[in-house]
């Protein structure tokens, strides 16, 4: 595959970082080139030699979401701007490899497969389950559904560690359960898919493992840090008690790693990828 055919909306995100450094030759472009929530500005860029967009910009800030001005944002980033994005890959025969979330699921269901019915519980997942539904129309997809990603950015990780090195004894969720996603694992499963000629559809991209709580994983992350306080378990509903602009959130995120599995990926146990994660942290 020529990289220089690949282009990255969203390349200065966690997953745009990483498919930079494995795709050198990709192109992106800036704001004042490409605003992807003006329709006009998509219509009219140069697609030319573009045989492959990797779509891995999205509006993520799941409470800001549910404000005024979150709701309008996230409504043009996740799925008008999707929609752009489809319009110019029918019309340039361009594939387009989008991101997805558990988050346009309920979270009902103890695992959730690639056909589950979108059943997404607030605005940012209601935008991502529309984002999803206007890729689906294309003809060359790959939807790749994660959960909880961890990349070179603000993350959940990253976070903990802060916590722990400030000595803090956090209150941790212990009733949202799934795994971690690392964006090395994204990248590995994107470029499998790409090599390997896999069916264009939908897939379920996380990491391996025994699904564990948010509490589970900060346990993992102190002690492979080194960090000794006590964690405290604590549910969903008592954490955000009494706060306001709340968004709903999916208890039971855990994906079917099936369908990829069976093209020939091997999937990497998340404890694996938070080990060596940490150990990059500790050495920058």
């Amino acid at each position: 595959m020529d990289d220089a055919t690949f282009f990255i909306v969203g390349a200065n995100g966690q997953l745009g970082r990483a498919l930079k450094s494995k795709y050198p030759g990709a192109k992106s472009a800036d704001i004042d080139a490409l605003d992807i929530t003006d329709h006009d500005s998509v219509e009219n860029f140069d697609w030319s030699g573009i045989k492959i967009i990797f779509n891995a910009a999205a509006y993520t800030n799941v409470d800001g979401a549910e404000t005024a001005e979150g709701r309008l944002t996230a409504w043009q980033v996740n799925a008008a701007a999707v929609a752009s994005l489809v319009n110019v890959s029918l019309k340039h025969d361009i594939a387009l490899v989008h991101l997805s979330t558990d988050y346009v699921f309920d979270g009902t269901q103890d695992e959730h497969t690639e056909d589950e019915p979108y059943s997404p519980l607030g605005v940012y997942a209601q935008t991502k389950a529309a984002g999803d539904i206007a890729v689906g129309l294309l003809p060359k997809y790959y939807i790749l559904r994660t959960s909880w990603v961890i990349g070179e950015g603000k993350n959940f990780v990253r976070a903990m560690l802060d916590v722990g090195k400030r000595g803090i004894e956090p209150n941790v969720v212990n009733d949202q359960v799934g795994r971690l996603t690392f964006t090395s694992e994204l990248v590995r499963a994107i470029d499998h898919l790409l090599t390997s000629g896999a069916a264009y559809g939908t897939y379920n991209v996380t990491n391996s493992g025994d699904p564990a709580s948010w509490a589970d994983i900060t346990r993992a992350i102190f002690k492979e840090a080194g960090f000794e306080q006590k964690i405290t378990d604590t549910t969903t509903a008592e954490y955000y008690k009494g706060k306001e602009g709340i968004a709903p959130r999916p208890l039971k995120s855990t994906l079917d790693l099936s369908k990829l599995q069976a093209t020939g990926f091997q999937s990497t146990d998340w404890n694996v990828d938070l080990a060596k994660y940490i150990q990059k942290e500790a050495r920058a």
